[in-house]
């Protein structure tokens, strides 16, 4: 299994579990926006999507970057290869095993059946 640093990749996927942080993802892969933008795509007030910012580029899920009163939001794209690896892993890991148990019960049926 590929070593993550526990922390970042919790730190990822706490920034992916909320439907609003999701969508301001999806938002942000159509290039940078400014906070007041983003804001303007939900129902929700401005803090509240400012604190939805501020769990995501801790996370290191987007960028922030200021001209002059503005606040530009992007997205690491990388930032979320860690959390696609590890998925990944864990997909190709469980279709094996459960692979090999169909294997397994398949022959003890037909073992079952022979009798």
């Amino acid at each position: 299994m590929v070593k993550y640093n526990n922390e970042e990749l919790t730190a990822v996927f706490h920034a992916l579990a909320d439907p609003t942080r999701r969508k301001l993802i999806e938002i942000l892969t159509r290039g940078p926006r400014s906070v007041t933008d983003l804001a303007a795509s939900f129902s929700i007030s401005l803090p509240a999507v400012s604190k939805h910012l501020k769990i995501m580029e801790s996370a290191g899920v987007i960028n922030r970057q200021q001209k002059g009163r503005v606040h530009e939001m992007s997205l690491r794209p990388e930032s979320l290869e860690m959390g696609t690896e590890w998925l990944a892993w864990h997909k190709d890991f469980w279709r094996a095993n459960l692979s090999a148990l169909k294997s397994y019960l398949e022959d003890e049926k037909e073992k079952l059946d022979g009798e």
